[in-house]
């Protein structure tokens, strides 16, 4: 019989997380959607900084980063529940001691340079492989980089990248072999903003500030290649497909969230002289929310205990964020609905949720995307129908 339950000390890392965000961090949410309606920024970084640090006396440092590098290398299942905690608000917090997992893939002297001041929170990086022409098409890049001397010279444009306007430096994917294309011909750069280049916000429906890159003969030295020369594409998407099984993580504990909100909002208001708690419509809302919050939970955890248990997470990721994705829309049109016209307002947060939420349809792969790979996977047997955990 498969065992469900977590551990003791899981229970107390996951208890612990929630105690600290409820005591931490939700108090900061009026301040953030005041500021909003202000048109100032939620939160400024020196405050999500101290309650890192706060959090970092209390034992919470590098959730996944392994315990060499000073980490707590919980790995992805409790990374997993960790993520669905501190979902459970909409103030943009996360455990410092963190850094993307292909820097890990540097020389030691990279490791100096960019992984250890990224874990210890002294720099900044961001990835930067998408395009204006190559989105989900990862393999349509056109930035290019060509040698010249010991310099490799980058010239092209990124968009919509994550953190963007905030890196000090970034690990940039560019063509070095137009023949072979991806497979062999990109390559991954580190490349510090002050070696030139530049950033811009895009402005977006949501709190998300992605950034466009503007590469204009930035001259990277040949020692600032990640991994090795030709095989970008590898890392690019050992980074891609680390963080799919993250995104619906996050979005079940706001859901969750949400939801108790819409249970509490039921029972409380009238209409016709009753709870509106008490009408078949409301119910139905909130047990179909149920319902698909248990579903994209599991699913979610199952991808990520395949990748602890180092099996091929791939697939089961691909479903766990398309669910994850529509999920997390579906509960909070829902949540928005039963609290009439209070949640269309910029009083409550469903509005931001509502905006927010949308994004995870669309970016780490639309959902488009996610339903090609799944029917792919079935349609050449790279995935057998009724195989559990093998």
């Amino acid at each position: 019989m498969v065992d469900f339950s977590l551990s003791y000390e899981e229970r107390q890392i996951r208890d612990t997380v929630r105690a600290f965000i409820e005591k931490e961090v939700m108090p900061l949410e009026p301040e953030v959607l005041r500021n909003e309606r202000a048109g100032r920024p939620g939160i400024e970084p020196e405050v999500l900084r101290d309650l890192q640090l706060k959090a970092k006396r209390s034992g919470f440092w590098g959730v996944n980063t392994p315990e060499e590098y000073g980490g707590m290398n919980l790995g992805p299942v409790m990374t997993a529940v960790v993520t669905m905690e501190t979902g459970r608000t909409f103030v943009p917090f996360t455990f410092g001691g963190y850094a993307d997992n292909i820097l890990y893939a540097g020389t030691e002297e990279q490791k100096r340079r960019y992984l250890i001041p990224t874990i210890n929170g002294e720099r900044r990086s961001c990835f930067a492989i998408s395009e204006p022409g190559a989105g989900s098409d990862a393999r349509n890049i056109r930035t290019s980089a060509h040698k010249d001397g010991d310099h490799w010279v980058i010239n092209g444009e990124k968009i919509f990248i994550t953190g963007g306007n905030e890196a000090d430096f970034t690990m940039v994917f560019a063509v070095t072999d137009r023949e072979k294309g991806a497979d062999g011909g990109i390559t991954c750069f580190l490349v510090d903003r002050d070696m030139g280049w530049k950033s811009e916000p895009i402005p977006t429906m949501g709190e998300w500030a992605p950034a466009s890159l503007v590469f204009e003969d930035v001259r990277v030295p040949e020692e600032n290649v990640l991994g090795e020369l030709g095989k970008g594409f590898e890392l690019a998407m050992r980074w891609i497909g680390r963080g799919r099984w993250m995104i619906p993580a996050r979005a079940i504990g706001a859901a969750e969230r949400m939801l108790q909100m819409a249970i509490d909002q039921a029972k409380t208001r009238h209409s016709m002289g009753r709870p509106i708690a008490d009408y078949q419509a409301i119910q139905w809302m909130i047990a179909d929310s149920q319902v698909e919050i248990e579903a994209a939970k599991w699913l979610t955890l199952y991808a990520a205990w395949r990748a602890e248990n180092e099996l091929d997470p791939r697939h089961a990721s691909s479903i766990a964020k398309l669910h994850g994705a529509q999920m997390a829309n579906h509960v909070v049109d829902r949540i928005m609905q039963i609290h009439g016209g209070m949640g269309y307002t910029k009083e409550l947060p469903i509005e931001r949720w509502y905006r927010e939420l949308r994004l995870l349809r669309i970016y780490e792969g639309t959902d488009e995307i996610q339903r090609r790979t799944i029917a792919r996977n079935l349609l050449k047997g790279y995935v057998k129908l009724g195989e559990i955990g093998g």
